[in-house]
């Protein structure tokens, strides 16, 4: 582990503007977060007149690709300097970035499970999205263009549930208002990734609620997307994002719990919470993942029945203290 040295967003700015030759890393199972910061970084690099590619990511979906339309590194691209976007721990680099592990320069990243496992860091764990911080980081390096302006709207709206997740906060309206005024058009964005499911999307839904499980006179819910599932509808990654939001939607749930079967014997836990009642972030610590105090996660090796129960005992753990 590398020593914690935490930058501020003006001494990653500096830092940024003193090197070149930038590959840009984003975490396994991307989200809007991590792509629309690697993204906008991107763009705002090559503005400074910086040379600057993002790695190709071998899990993104077409719900995220079209961010990083003419952003992709050549093969045999070799950097001088890496940068890992919204990636707290080792454990999240994808297979092909893990030859860079040992070699991240910078990490900017919002999660309070930081692992500090870069040269340096830049943290804000206060931050609804790794793109608020990623604004104050990218206005330093220059004027932001409507293509970045779009892609850091993309990584804060798309991690604060476009703005009603409990850990928005008047900045991150801020932050996505001033975003707005760039100059392109939110209208699309919020259409594809607020307004719109595949019809294979609500299938998958509909199997989740009528295989849902109440606990705690209805306060904690349980849902479990298992492969099976997946192949009955013929749902892909995309149909699939952000999923683990379903179950919090159900009238006096304050702990939601998805588990998806991601192979025979392994286990994606999604834990979303209300943090005055249950700190996600220590529960999935616990099951070696983490996160935030209202959302966290963590892989389990285990049947999906053995994954529900060291989901359980940890958060029961949790709450004895």
């Amino acid at each position: 582990m590398a020593e914690r040295n935490n930058m501020t967003a003006l001494e990653a700015a500096e830092f940024l503007k003193a090197h070149d030759g930038y590959l840009i890393l984003t975490h396994v199972r991307p989200d809007g977060d991590t792509i629309g910061c690697a993204a906008g970084l991107c763009r705002a690099l090559r503005q400074a007149g910086k040379e600057a590619y993002v790695l190709e990511n071998p899990e993104a979906t077409s719900l995220f690709t079209p961010y990083l339309e003419g952003l992709l590194s050549p093969q045999g691209y070799e950097p001088d300097t890496v940068v890992a976007v919204d990636m707290a721990a080792r454990g999240l680099f994808p297979e092909n970035a893990k030859q860079y592990l040992e070699g991240v320069d910078l990490t900017i990243d919002h999660h309070p499970s930081q692992e500090f496992y870069a040269q340096n860091t830049c943290l804000d764990a206060g931050r609804a999205a790794c793109g608020e911080l990623m604004y104050d980081i990218v206005q330093l390096l220059g004027g932001i263009t409507p293509e970045i302006g779009e892609a850091l709207y993309v990584a804060v709206s798309t991690d604060c549930g476009c703005f009603v997740y409990s850990n928005t906060t008047p900045a991150t309206h801020r932050v996505a208002a001033q975003l707005m005024e760039t100059g392109f058009d939110p209208y699309p964005v919020n259409r594809r990734h607020f307004r719109t499911k595949s019809f294979k999307r609500l299938k998958i839904e509909g199997m989740l609620a009528a295989g849902m499980e109440l606990r705690d006179n209805g306060q904690t819910a349980l849902v479990f997307l298992t492969l099976d599932m997946l192949r009955e509808v013929g749902a892909e990654e995309r149909d699939i994002d952000d999923i683990s939001a379903f179950v919090g939607q159900v009238e006096g749930v304050k702990n939601g719990i998805t588990l998806r079967e991601l192979r025979p014997g392994e286990c994606k836990l999604s834990l979303r919470t209300d943090p005055g009642d249950l700190n996600a972030s220590a529960v999935c610590a616990l099951l070696g993942g983490g996160g935030h105090a209202a959302a966290a996660g963590a892989t389990i090796e285990g049947t999906m029945m053995e994954a529900r129960q060291a989901v359980l005992e940890a958060m029961e753990t949790v709450r004895k203290g």
